[in-house]
């Protein structure tokens, strides 16, 4: 069950504060994509921030795995750093190339502050999953 509170923490804060960071560098023009983007993706055709949410919720169980132990400022400065770190590289070194997708000195700081809002976001929801279990 605690996995899967992780998951769903994951999930939620790919959308409200992942996709918020990158709605906040869309209006000010330095994202090309407006958040929320509804494409379909293959090979199921789901929604691109569907498929990213539920990128997202399996993102969760490694920082979950990293920051449950972790109390106050160390909980979220992990969560700030694997967040910020772990997914961008993974997207910037595998995903990119993948896709035949430039990376740049932009979409590398631009990763690390979209993901580093998403540990943040993420580790805010878990911790008001456990603390109300905590109670």
């Amino acid at each position: 069950m605690l996995w899967i509170k992780a998951f769903v923490a994951g999930f939620l804060a790919t959308l409200l504060f992942h996709q918020a960071v990158i709605g906040a560098f869309y209006t000010l023009g330095a994202f090309p994509a407006p958040p929320f983007n509804m494409t379909p993706m293959p090979p199921l055709g789901v929604p691109q921030v569907v498929s990213l949410a539920f990128w997202g919720g399996l993102w969760g169980l490694p920082l979950w795995a990293v920051i449950r132990t972790c109390r106050g400022a160390r909980y979220w400065l992990r969560a700030l750093a694997f967040g910020a770190i772990a997914p961008t590289a993974i997207a910037m070194l595998i995903v990119f190339p993948l896709k035949s997708l430039p990376v740049s000195a932009q979409t590398v700081v631009g990763g690390l502050i979209v993901n580093g809002a998403w540990g943040i976001g993420a580790a805010l929801i878990m911790w008001l999953i456990y603390r109300r279990r905590a109670r």
